[in-house]
Formats: structure tokens, sequence, C-alpha cells
């Protein structure tokens, strides 16, 4: 048996981690870094010469494309579709004017506290009134995706989420983590039962502040704190609100959530945040998940709250 696998490197606006064990993981993690160089080249919109820019930079409506992106795109599409419009891929545009145009830099970042004195009343975020999303659609088989000439698209974490969960058959039927950048799939492999233990950070101290026993599936974070700043209006972070195209301030911190795959657990970590305190818990009731409120309380919801995760002591 080869030896296991513990390897990390920057990708998609993000840090990949791969740990991979059973026969063939060192040749199985050069294949899922190949993949995620292919991705990144694809569908990052921090890369100029990605295909993801070149067609925001296509005035045509109807633009062909790879199966990548089409896949990428696609993921966007369904993530609107199942939030109805919350979580929303046309927002790149907001992103960029609001002072995350390019790769981040951890040295802009502003203390999480200081922002939250600083920023304005809270509201749930609401979709976009022009429901700009519906215009997308991106047809895998044809190779084709359509939207309005300058709409912009932005794949963001839903393509993250995508990415994970594609790693997974890049890297076959073994016991993996897949983490990007928080996003993290996890796979027993054929014959190993062992539960994972994910560490939830706490995103006030920095400390694991829980700790999720999870046998396979997917945990995704978001959270206001990953990217924050101080911007010319005040404190700014990367998470939107679709109806205004401003950062979304909910009295919610971070959300965890529980589900098969990354890409949904991605989805209803976001969605729930945007929905704030009153609206956040239908979004994770069916798979579980941990809401981290603006003072600090961490509420479980779903099946998280009815087996208590396990609070870490620092």
């Amino acid at each position: 048996m080869s030896a296991a696998v513990d390897t990390s490197f920057a990708a998609l606006g993000t840090t990949v981690r791969l740990l991979l064990d059973g026969d063939g993981a060192q040749e199985a993690a050069a294949a899922a870094r190949r993949w995620i160089g292919a991705f990144d080249a694809c569908a990052s919109r921090f890369r100029a010469d990605s295909e993801l820019s070149r067609l925001n930079a296509d005035p045509r409506e109807r633009v062909p494309v790879s199966p990548l992106l089409a896949a990428a795109i696609g993921a966007g599409a369904w993530a609107a579709q199942r939030t109805g419009g919350l979580v929303d891929p046309v927002l790149v545009d907001a992103l960029q004017a609001g002072g995350y145009a390019g790769r981040w830099d951890p040295a802009r970042a502003m203390d999480l506290r200081t922002a939250l004195d600083a920023a304005p009343a809270r509201r749930p975020a609401a979709a976009d009134p022009g429901g700009r999303w519906r215009a997308v659609h991106a047809d895998g088989d044809a190779g084709v995706v359509t939207r309005p000439g300058g709409l912009h698209l932005d794949t963001g974490g839903t393509g993250k989420g995508l990415a994970a969960d594609a790693l997974l058959h890049v890297v076959g039927p073994r016991r993996a983590v897949i983490d990007l950048g928080g996003d993290i799939a996890l796979s027993p492999g054929p014959a190993d039962p062992r539960p994972f233990e994910v560490e939830v950070t706490d995103p006030f101290s920095r400390r694991t502040s829980h700790v999720l026993s999870i046998t396979a599936g997917a945990v995704a974070t978001s959270g206001i704190d990953a990217r924050l700043w101080a911007g010319p209006d005040g404190p700014s972070h990367h998470l939107l609100d679709p109806s205004t195209g401003r950062p979304a301030w909910t009295g919610i911190v971070s959300v965890t959530a529980l589900a098969p795959t990354v890409l949904e657990a991605e989805v209803l970590a976001k969605a729930a945040l945007l929905s704030g305190p009153a609206g956040a818990a239908p979004w994770l009731a069916e798979h579980g998940g941990l809401v981290v409120h603006d003072d600090g309380e961490v509420r479980a919801v779903g099946p998280l709250a009815a087996r208590a995760p396990a609070a870490v002591i620092a």
C-alpha cells in the first residue's frame, strides 16, 4: 500500500487540501491537482485568460463553451433556481465595484467585531426583483451558454462545490478528504467505516468551536468573516444581497451546512446566512447545520440539534 497523502496548494482563489489514503494515493493526488488546475483555467474569474473571463467579454448572447464551463455555470443556475434567486450567479459586477475584483489579499482583512459595530442595520437579503439569473442557460450537450449580452457570470462558491464533488471521482474509490477553502467532500472509501472529525472554526476567536463526526457526505461553511475589508462606504464583504448588490448584513456571521454533496451544502449555507436569523433554519432542517449570530451565539439546527455536536473547550 502506498503512503497516505496530505498536500495543499493554491487554486480557485483559495487553498486546496487533499488527504488521500489507499493504493495509488500519490498518483490520485497528482491527477486531482491536474484536474483542479484545468478547472481553475476554465472557471476562475481571477484569471484574465480563463474561459469564464473570455465568456464574460463576449458580446454574443449565445456563446460556445467547454463542457466543464457549461457544468460550472449550470451549477450556479441550479443554485439560483433552488433558492429562488437568493444565491445569484450574476452579481460579479457589483462584487468587483465593491472592492473585490482581484484575488483576495489577506493584508486587507478587517477585524470582524469592528466591522459589525460599523455595519448598517441588519435585515435579511432578498432576490433581485428583476430576476436576471433566469436568463442564464447552460447546455452541456450542445456546448453553449445563453445569456443576454453584457450579463457577466461568476461561478464563485458553487464552482468550488462542484469542483470538490468532482474531485472525489477523480481520486477514485478511496478514503478521501477534499477541502476547497472550507467546502469539504468526505468519502470513507470501499472498506473504511470510521467517521471523519471535521473541526468548525469560530469566526470571532478563530479557534475550533465544534467537532462534527461525519461518515460521508459534505460540509460547507459560508461566512462574512472570510473576506472582510474596509470600503469607501464602510465595512464590506463578499456575500451580497441580490436585491441591492451590496454586502448583506443579516445578523448572521457564518453558517456551516451538511448535505450529501458539497454543491448542495455550499448553497444551503449561503442561503441560510442570507436569510438572516429568522429564516436560516428551514434551509438547514433536513441535513443539519450550525449558525453563528452577530453576538457570537451558535445555534445547532436540524439533525445536529438532535445529536448535539461536541463543543471543544479551548
